[in-house]
């Protein structure tokens, strides 16, 4: 049975792009090429995490997320957001005036995604047993599990097997509406994203058939909506629907959210680049033994998410303040709510690796291929320039075992053969433009892709 197609919410809008490989430079995972300059996204490569999206200076890379106007085919309208939602806001905007807005617009029920968290972090610590060997790796970011299945397949294993936080906050929702007499029909769970990452998720679930989310809302988008509908003052009560958050909770996607409740040996990571680095060296055994793994793609977790629109160090610094104002989550009464059912529901499937760093099937081939690399590196000038088309020398030269990629892409050597006339000018400027496109060479004042611009 074919395999189905990998899901990405990142999307390059061809209309923009022009091929300045900041994206391509960015990449984490070398996914990012440009071919008649035009940046391409390898769909294999790719774990959706949005350095692209941050990195372009043209807005040529955008994710791709559900119509709001969705939510009216629902009688119960649920809206699950994280905290890190909330810590957008300026401080003169209190959480009742946020949770007002979103009722304007539609939502008849509101549901922070971090409660009751300790229900999800006791079922994270139970899954500790079923690691046999090394730490258990925290799955709560979707961008870094993809990265393990398709770059470190060998610590797959090592992935807690429990779904995130908004799996935590639908099932709960869907649990407190049926008691009141919904059916499932009638509700609609809308999940406020961060990130393409999550996206991504929810629309393709690593280890589960389908989600449990209805549909998913571009964070960013969903601020610029409330900020225009925000009530003046606070004119109705809605403490009720933030009556199962703790302290804990607010600070879950935040460095150490996760890491704070295991006690044992632990250590959290942040930022896409440094999980890569000590993912190598914890694929070669060259770290020291942690039970605990928490590590996310965004620099200071989620407040760093691509779908955020304020700065992440003051989103951190308002989550703190709120957080001080929540009891903990050990104070939190939830015994009339079946813990053990949700609990059951959080446990994901077996989450298969889905290796695409590999040269050749065939180990002998792969050796060849290896060592076929090693000699083209010895002709390249290793200055990792990027005006191949590829990321770095290493990149290029795997590109040209493969197929996809000539000697000649590389501008250094094409100049070199130039001069010794192995290539005439005319067939070599040819080159460039097929490479970067047409007219790309000639003097324009209005370019984008210049030092800084787009960020």
């Amino acid at each position: 049975m074919k395999e189905k197609q990998k899901y990405h919410a990142l999307k390059v809008d061809t209309e923009k792009c022009f091929g300045c490989t900041h994206c391509m430079k960015s990449c984490p995972t070398e996914a990012i090429r440009i071919v008649n300059g035009i940046a391409v996204i390898d769909p294999g490569r790719c774990v959706d995490c949005g350095n692209c999206l941050r990195a372009c200076p043209a807005d040529a890379i955008y994710v791709v997320h559900d119509n709001i106007s969705q939510i009216e085919n629902y009688k119960y309208r649920v809206v699950l957001f994280p905290s890190v939602f909330v810590g957008q806001f300026s401080e003169i905007y209190s959480e009742g005036q946020i949770y007002e807005a979103l009722l304007k617009l539609g939502f008849t029920h509101i549901f922070e995604v971090e409660q009751p968290v300790e229900w999800l972090m006791e079922s994270v610590k139970e899954s500790r047993k079923e690691v046999a060997e090394g730490p258990l790796i925290s799955s709560f970011c979707p961008a870094v599990v993809r990265l393990i299945q398709c770059k470190y397949p060998s610590l797959v294993n090592n992935i807690s097997r429990r779904k995130a936080p908004h799996d935590l906050a639908a099932h709960f929702a869907i649990q407190q509406l049926k008691k009141k007499g919904a059916t499932e029909n009638e509700i609609g769970i809308f999940y406020v994203s961060p990130c393409s990452a999550k996206m991504a998720a929810v629309n393709q679930p690593v280890a589960e058939k389908e989600s449990i989310v209805t549909g998913i809302i571009n964070m960013k988008d969903l601020y610029n909506r409330l900020m225009k509908l925000i009530p003046v003052k606070e004119q109705i009560n809605t403490s009720e629907y933030r009556k199962y958050l703790s302290k804990e909770g607010i600070l879950w996607s935040l460095p150490r959210g996760e890491t704070s409740w295991y006690k044992k040996k632990s250590m959290a990571i942040d930022g896409i680049h440094n999980v890569v680095k000590f993912l190598e060296r914890l694929e070669n055994d060259e770290v020291p033994e942690f039970d605990f793994l928490e590590l996310k793609s965004c620099n200071l977790g989620c407040a760093g998410g691509i779908l955020l629109t304020g700065n992440r160090f003051l989103t951190v610094e308002r989550l703190q303040k709120r957080a001080a104002q929540y009891p903990k989550a050990s104070q939190i009464l939830t015994h009339e709510w079946d813990k053990e059912s949700t609990k059951a529901k959080l446990v994901s499937e077996k989450i298969e690796p889905k290796p695409v760093f590999v040269l050749d099937e065939n180990r002998t081939r792969a050796l060849e291929k290896m060592q076929r690399i090693n000699n083209i590196l010895c002709q390249l000038p290793g200055i990792d320039c990027g005006g191949c088309g590829a990321p770095n020398c290493h990149a290029l030269a795997e590109d040209i075992v493969q197929g996809k990629a000539r000697m000649t892409d590389c501008v250094f050597l094409q100049n070199k053969y130039v001069k010794e006339q192995k290539i005439k000018p005319e067939k070599a400027y040819k080159n460039l433009e097929k490479k970067w496109g047409e007219k790309r060479f000639e003097a324009d004042c209005n370019k984008k892709g210049r030092r800084n611009e787009g960020f």
